[in-house]
């Protein structure tokens, strides 16, 4: 039975034209999809401040940071914001045993002093265009794939062409809905930028793997970086004499918090959803694939804990690697309970209902009821090879140190066979380099122990038809000693293998058991599974593109909003806390009472700098002070996804209250199904942040450069 609250936001929706599915990831410049869902959620500015492609506007303001994390401009020199995660790999890579920055954190305190960071970069968004009558120009709906992308392509290239744009910008055509509307993007890339200040790990990444997708959170996720310009204010590459960036538009800072049920604006870079599946495919993920990928990612951090326990050393090399391997198994399960408790699958159901009712009245359910069973045959038909890929990718690469080594080894000959003997000399320093890492940060037992489970895992879970007959006709305990000889398990053969000639490396490769073994996995992947999956995700790709197009055709006058697929997206939503379970409700906010609550010493993920202990003792707060403490963390019900972090939170003035991070771990379906009844974003309040500025960076030169004020919604 479908969710009653949901369903009477169905109906709501229904009279006001929003789209029914709650999608709320506007495209910026659509300002007329979203603007008055805004203004009658109490948003304080006119449209154009959002988005306005003729003046400074609040997209001139937000970067995609990285490629993969979102980031705020927030002084008139070129200040970026954005989450500690996200400047991470920076960090590190500055970090010593003599300036350990993960440790202690990092503040400049001149421009000077600030740290350059080669290849990394920032986009801006100038302009956004619909182009989807341009893009689809001559196609027609008896073309198949390949003639219908031909044809899209040579109308992308002329587009491209047809915009203006200055030297230093690019355009970026990209489809939204499945290919039934196109986007072009003016784009501006910034490849000088510069490490700025960071807290110490244990301020940035308080609570690691524990708190990770949880709440209550009290994590100071941020970092600062600076964006550097030619003397023209124009891209350029590290120089120098490069200055600080001079931005069109940057945001202004407000100390006044935020309150149950105020307005929250998210402006930023989201990566993936997939809201416009169809209930049976949402099942199928959740029941059928999202399972498998659980249960293998169990199996190895099972594998891994039991060393962990017993031994510091081995606890210390795999610390890390426990923790990215949980992220997603995390996620995966917050997923699946999203999911049944949202009752999403009933509530599409129901959508799917309504929109052949309202075809009916246009003659066009039977093709409705077509595609949609062509749809559930096609994703039932995918679903063999769906699961062989994830084996392999889970149990054949990602969570097995063995078989990493043999897919650097395996890139490796593939480059030799194009390039011989020179390419054996220009690459084997290189190829030896990531050898010796992998053998140093691992252990033989864990690594042996891990592969020996996810021999286990592919033998056992790999659909019939999918495993090379070399896996299939061993048993785990003889494919087990076949590469205990192998160089791929012995340092000491890497060396001597590298250090010698290229006919001797050929050799060996051809006479290697554990690898003959290893390269009969991998190109039964690239050979097999990896292109049949392809191939038929682009059946399902075009079979989307009309059930998408249906579902716009059934309702004309709804807004609808297109998945996210990485460009610049508009959120929104209200600060509010949730009933995770029954009998459970959470505050939105958390303090830093909460955190020295959480403090244990010396604990990788809960201790804490002595100096903030020392803050807290005095209640030397400063003006950042709120009732006695000083605000963390707070919750909202934007919809986030990955590509958000790092993403400015803005109140209904358009001010900077806060910096997006996380989501809540029962809200995490909301890359499949967004419910704002249990969907939640976490954000690090900006008091938090500029307090540790302040008081644990004593970098008062960047707290002058920001605009603060004190602002209530």
């Amino acid at each position: 039975m479908i969710k009653k609250t949901t369903a009477i936001f169905v109906f709501w929706l229904l009279g006001t034209g929003v789209y029914a599915q709650q999608i709320r990831m506007w495209v910026p410049s659509d300002t007329k999809d979203y603007y008055y869902l805004l203004q009658e959620s109490g948003a304080k500015m006119q449209a154009p401040d959002l988005y306005d492609p003729q003046k400074a506007s609040l997209n001139d303001a937000v970067v995609q940071f990285n490629g993969g994390c979102t980031a705020g401009l927030i002084s008139d020199k070129g200040l970026l914001l954005t989450n500690h995660h996200c400047g991470y790999g920076a960090i590190q890579s500055h970090s010593t045993l003599e300036h350990n920055y993960v440790k202690d954190g990092f503040w400049a305190q001149r421009l000077e002093d600030e740290l350059p960071n080669p290849g990394m970069y920032v986009t801006f968004v100038r302009a956004i265009y619909d182009v989807t009558g341009k893009a689809l120009r001559g196609v027609t709906d008896d073309m198949d794939e390949a003639s219908r992308q031909s044809q899209i392509d040579k109308n992308i290239n002329k587009i491209k062409r047809d915009i203006s744009i200055k030297p230093w910008q690019e355009i970026l055509v990209k489809p939204a809905f499945y290919g039934n509307k196109y986007y072009a993007y003016v784009t501006e890339t910034y490849k000088d930028v510069r490490l700025v200040g960071a807290p110490p790990s244990s301020i940035g990444k308080f609570g690691a793997d524990t708190d990770n997708w949880m709440w209550p959170r009290h994590s100071g996720d941020f970092s600062l970086f600076r964006i550097y310009a030619d003397r023209n204010n124009r891209p350029a590459e590290y120089s120098k004499d490069n200055v600080p960036y001079r931005p069109k538009k940057f945001f202004q800072v407000s100390t006044g918090g935020v309150a149950p049920r105020d307005l929250i604006i998210v402006y930023g870079f989201p990566g993936r959803t997939r809201e416009y599946l169809p209930a049976f495919r949402v099942r199928q993920i959740t029941e059928r694939i999202n399972p498998v990928r659980i249960g293998i990612r169990e199996k190895a951090l099972k594998v891994m804990e039991g060393f962990m326990r017993t031994n510091d050393t081995i606890k210390l090399k795999y610390t890390a690697q426990y923790a990215r391997i949980a992220n997603y198994w995390k996620k995966w399960k917050g997923e699946n309970l999203g999911i049944r408790r949202s009752a999403a699958l009933a509530n599409k159901e129901y959508w799917e209902q309504l929109t052949e009712k309202e075809l009916a009245k246009k003659d066009k359910a039977d093709e409705y009821r077509e595609v949609k069973t062509e749809l559930e045959n096609a994703f039932r038909d995918l679903e063999p090879v769906e699961i062989a890929r994830n084996v392999f990718i889970e149990a054949g690469y990602l969570n097995n140190p063995w078989m990493q080594r043999a897919f650097d080894v395996y890139e490796f000959e593939r480059n030799l066979q194009k390039g011989g003997a020179g390419a054996f000399s220009e690459g084997k320093e290189k190829l030896l380099s990531r050898l010796e890492t992998s053998f140093q940060k691992g252990d033989r037992r864990v690594n042996k122990a891990l592969f020996v489970a996810m021999t286990g895992v592919l033998k056992s879970e790999m659909p019939e038809g999918y495993l090379p007959a070399i896996w299939a006709n061993n048993s785990v305990d003889d494919i087990a000693k076949k590469w205990d000889g192998s160089f791929l398990t012995d340092e000491s053969k890497v060396k001597l293998l590298l250090e010698g000639d290229f006919e001797n490396f050929e050799k060996a490769l051809k006479n290697d058991s554990g690898y003959k073994m290893a390269r009969a996995l991998i190109d039964n992947f690239y050979g097999g599974i990896n292109p049949e999956y392809h191939q038929r995700m682009e059946q399902i790709q075009t079979l989307m593109q009309k059930y998408v197009r249906l579902q716009m055709q059934a309702f004309p006058r709804m807004h609808f909003a297109p998945d996210a697929n990485g460009t610049l997206r508009i959120s929104f939503g209200r600060v509010q806390g949730y009933e995770p379970r029954d009998g459970v409700y959470y505050e939105p906010y958390s303090t830093l009472d909460g955190v020295i609550e959480k403090y244990i010493p010396g604990d990788y993920e809960f201790d804490l700098p002595q100096e903030l202990l020392d803050i807290y003792q005095r209640k030397d707060f400063g003006k950042w002070e709120v009732n006695g403490t000083v605000p963390v963390n707070f919750l909202g019900t934007a919809h986030t996804t990955g590509g958000n972090s790092g993403s400015p939170v803005l109140n209904a003035r358009g001010e900077l209250v806060g910096l997006n991070f996380d989501r809540v771990w029962e809200g995490t379906m909301s890359d499949l199904y967004y419910d704002p009844a249990i969907c939640r974003n976490i954000m690090v309040d900006m008091r938090y942040i500029l307090f540790v500025v302040d008081k644990l960076g004593h970098a008062r030169r960047l707290l002058n450069e920001m605009i603060i004020e004190k602002h209530q919604q």
